[in-house]
């Protein structure tokens, strides 16, 4: 990990265990969206964030995505079959383009109005922007 996420992930008490190489995440994402279609966003975006943090799981490997699916109820083989056919990948190609689009450059990403930020953040970074942007409606409903 680099500066500042370690030094954020350690003052919050986050046990980050990143894999020793980056994943192409594309499959990650294709199996998220395949995740989202069937209705378990969420179960299948936790798991896979244990897998990826505590467990340091490729997410890049189909196999690994499956069983990750599969934790949470999905199909796995139905899954697998989708990530390794591609069935998600212009969708999801075509999501990070829009996010390039609105000037979105790395995860996670947080909008308020018209103040755009990156990256894990402290708690008081969140209060300053959330307290910018009310104070932009107060002018400009003025």
């Amino acid at each position: 990990m680099t500066e500042p996420l370690r030094t954020q992930a350690r003052d919050a008490n986050l046990v980050m265990r990143p894999p020793r190489y980056t994943h192409n995440s594309l499959h990650s994402l294709q199996a998220t969206e395949y995740a989202q279609q069937q209705g378990k966003f969420m179960e299948y975006h936790h798991a896979a964030y244990r897998a990826y943090w505590d467990d340091r799981a490729d997410l890049g490997d189909p196999s690994v995505l499956a069983d990750i699916g599969a934790s949470v109820g999905l199909d796995a083989a139905d899954l697998r079959r989708s990530v390794e056919s591609g069935e998600h990948a212009q969708r999801v190609i075509g999501q990070y383009q829009e996010a390039l689009g609105y000037g979105i450059r790395g995860i996670p990403t947080f909008v308020f109005d018209n103040l755009l930020f990156t990256g894990a953040q402290p708690y008081e970074v969140f209060q300053r922007v959330m307290d910018k942007a009310l104070e932009n409606r107060e002018a400009g409903a003025e």
